[in-house]
């Protein structure tokens, strides 16, 4: 399976995670380009709960056959870099959709470990993991 592929079945399996969780999503795959900078950023899925909204960055990993998961975890790869491009990038999402600033809203990092023979996955939702 290519990353791309797995991207979109990665966020497939996130969004159903979500709304079994009680999120409503919002959007998805948002995209903004950072001004001053050839990078854009891009939100996978943002959604709400409660009176937060969550943007959500998903990152998953598969093995098949007798292969093992790679040695780093799928969480990981959202480093320091990539949770200031998604907080620029939410910022950018708030003001284009005239939320308040008062309203409350975090990063969220959603991991999945999926076995392509057994076809399941391992989900772990970490909230507020890139804090503002």
């Amino acid at each position: 399976m290519d990353s791309k592929n797995l991207g979109v079945l990665g966020e497939k399996i996130a969004e159903k995670f979500l709304k079994r969780k009680g999120y409503q999503i919002l959007d998805k795959n948002y995209t903004f380009r950072i001004p001053g900078s050839p990078q854009k950023g891009e939100i996978d899925i943002i959604a709400k709960k409660g009176d937060t909204i969550s943007f959500i960055e998903v990152k998953a990993l598969t093995k098949s056959g007798r292969e093992q998961f790679s040695a780093i975890l799928p969480e990981e790869k959202v480093d320091y870099l990539k949770q200031k491009k998604i907080i620029k990038t939410a910022e950018s999402w708030l003001m284009e959709k005239k939320i308040s600033p008062e309203t409350k809203w975090q990063v969220d990092v959603i991991s999945i470990k999926l076995d392509l023979n057994t076809k399941k996955a391992k989900i772990r939702h970490f909230e507020n993991a890139a804090p503002y």
